[in-house]
């Protein structure tokens, strides 16, 4: 295998709090060996300074809506290849795995490794995946995803053995492997012998016209994308790989993971993890899950809660048997102001294309001021870039354009064109309308309604006058796409902590869910079938580079890559970071054990907790509140 390097209330008292499981041991089966493979991956507690737990127990977690059962599967982080605490990357479900110059990627499955249901994984799995799903022009219309294609071709898979399989690019493919360690995978395999009775090669045409009126689709093409999602595990009958299964059917208002009886990790002692027995998801309001969260009601809660909570969360302790830690988020901004360069306005395009304006507001906002008021001082002031963390930092990236300056911001909007006001002294666009710049929001955190408010401030001081528009999420991804919105308030850099080898692929217009330029993104996984092409240099040297990286072959070269978009994404303010490095308050149960203190808090890379291995994670009957 290739190391990777890298880096180390108010409505509580009116609340009555679940119903708590007591911790019942549950002893190793008498079975455990055939459950598990013959090689399992074993977890050496001690070596990590934790300690070998007992099986048992539930804990409860509350989320927001259907859709946050992903979050099981993020946190869950069984991955063929995964990252470890440090982000290098090691064998998780694969035994392991062989790297010839980036081209060659050899998988080794673990004999006797099994699904949920107790079927044989094997490489007929990734056949399957391979020839059926991916390769079927009925599945699959656009071909192959972009993460498959270097140099626009996807590689040659091959089957060795029962055990075996090979993926072979004629060039480099170093994104490959990162991309199956990320929070949201990229899926290489399916439970075969399940999934074929959804399959029109495999099933009768009786059998798959009943099993899509049951399930209430379209076809036979609609009913195996339903059956075999496995980010948002929605489907309780899909086998899965992962740590805990889902046993409820949607719509729910709790949904109950139990332990995966087959799962492939075992402790230095050879117990079969995970230790906790089931995981109980409380469906309720976000509004409340805070306040819910103080009361009692939950046992590892990270959902729903901000910084804002902290000290109301922290007050939690003296009344319920919990504990709340500080985590540090990974993204390179706690918010950013994202402009749209692709906004459908011809006039707003061209504004928030010139470089002068991106820059101006950037230097009109007094992050300081942010920072006092809405982290108590305990943020970074910077722009949006990478945390010192990360190998990659430079301090010039997260100084540039982000000191306080707002006659420097005058001066820069005045050259753009924008020296025009009128009488109430806001700004005039070119074509006389007043510069009422809409920043569009999914409002799903007070800490970025009180931040957005005291940029309206800011901005209001250079002669902008800012508004905020609050939508619902999906609909708010829409209006992005269509090019409706003018500026999103939205997080900085997923990944403010990355180390050469992972993917900078959001540093350019490469994906439509990317709020600097999602037509252009389009344009690029569609190769040209959707969206616009990008015609702003800044935008071409961007992608420029990151082909670049794709061809690479060195870590020294994508380091020098790396560098060199981290430079042009800090002179040219494609987003506005105000402060990064913030905390996130993570509750726990006082009985939890072997939970870290301080982590990296984020969804890209550590994926949420999943890189701390809450399968290792254990309640203790005894500890005291």
């Amino acid at each position: 295998m290739i190391p990777r390097r890298g880096f180390l209330g108010l409505m509580a008292g009116a609340m009555a709090p679940l119903p708590s499981f007591a911790t019942t041991p549950t002893p190793p089966d008498a079975d455990t060996a055939a459950r598990l493979p013959l090689q399992p991956r074993v977890i050496d507690l001690p070596a990590m300074g934790r300690t070998t737990g007992v099986r048992g127990g539930t804990i409860r977690q509350l989320i927001a809506g259907q859709r946050d059962i992903r979050f099981m599967t993020i946190n869950g982080y069984a991955r063929l290849i995964g990252y470890d605490m440090n982000l290098n990357l090691q064998p998780d479900i694969l035994l392991g795995f062989d790297v010839v110059d980036d081209r060659v990627f050899t998988f080794h499955l673990r004999a006797g490794h099994r699904w949920s249901d107790g079927s044989p994984l094997t490489s007929d799995d990734f056949r399957y995946y391979w020839d059926d799903v991916l390769l079927n022009k009925k599945l699959r219309k656009g071909g192959l995803p972009a993460d498959l294609l270097s140099m626009g071709k996807g590689p040659t898979f091959e089957v060795i053995d029962a055990l075996t399989v090979r993926y072979t690019w004629e060039d480099p493919m170093p994104g490959f492997l990162p991309r199956l360690a990320a929070a949201s995978p990229l899926v290489m395999v399916l439970p075969a012998a399940y999934m074929k009775q959804f399959h029109a090669d495999y099933a009768d045409e009786a059998s798959l016209a009943a099993h899509v009126e049951a399930q209430r689709v379209d076809d036979w093409k609609d009913l195996h994308t339903k059956m075999s999602r496995t980010y948002r595990p929605e489907n309780p009958d899909l086998p899965t790989l992962d740590p805990w299964r889902n046993t409820t059917p949607p719509p729910a208002e709790q949904f109950v993971f139990e332990r995966n009886a087959f799962f492939h990790r075992v402790d230095q002692a050879g117990q079969q993890l995970p230790y906790i027995d089931r995981v109980l998801l409380n469906v309720s309001s976000s509004e409340i899950i805070a306040a819910q969260t103080g009361a009692g009601q939950s046992d590892l809660q990270m959902v729903g809660i901000d910084f804002v909570d902290y000290t109301f969360l922290k007050a939690a302790e003296k009344r319920q048997p919990v504990k709340v830690d500080l985590w540090q988020r990974t993204q390179g901004s706690r918010l950013a102001l994202v402009p749209n360069l692709n906004c459908a306005d011809p006039v707003w395009r061209a504004v928030m294309q010139d470089v002068r304006v991106r820059r101006a507001l950037s230097l009109a906002i007094a992050r300081h001021e942010v920072n006092m008021v809405s982290f108590f001082g305990l943020a970074n002031e910077a722009a949006d870039s990478v945390l010192p963390g990360s190998a990659l930092y430079k301090p010039e990236y997260a100084t540039a354009w982000a000191a306080y300056d707002p006659e420097q911001a005058g001066a820069l909007l005045d050259e753009a064109g924008l020296d025009k006001r009128n009488i109430t002294g806001i700004r005039l666009l070119p074509d006389g309308r007043p510069m009422n710049l809409i920043v569009e929001s999914t409002g799903e955190s007070p800490v970025e309604t009180d931040v957005l408010e005291l940029v309206t401030d800011h901005l209001r001081e250079v002669g902008v006058a800012m508004f905020i528009r609050v939508s619902q999420r999906d609909i708010f991804r829409s209006r992005a796409l269509a090019g409706e919105i003018v500026m999103s308030a939205w997080v900085g850099m997923d990944n403010g902590v990355p180390t050469a080898d992972m993917s900078p692929a959001a540093l350019a217009p490469t994906g439509d869910s990317l709020l600097s330029w999602p037509l252009w993104g389009a344009y690029y996984m569609s190769h040209g079938e959707a969206g616009e092409a990008p015609d702003m240099p800044a935008a071409l040297d961007q992608l420029a580079r990151y082909e670049n990286w794709l061809r690479s072959r060195s870590q020294d070269e994508r380091t020098r890559i790396w560098h060199e978009m981290l430079a042009a994404h800090a002179d040219q303010v494609f987003s506005i970071g105000i402060v990064n490095a913030t905390l996130q308050p993570i509750l726990r149960s006082a009985r939890l054990q072997n939970m870290p203190e301080k982590g990296f808090y984020g969804f890209d890379p550590t994926s949420y907790l999943g890189v701390y291995m809450p399968d290792t994670f254990w309640l203790d009957g005894d500890a005291q509140a």
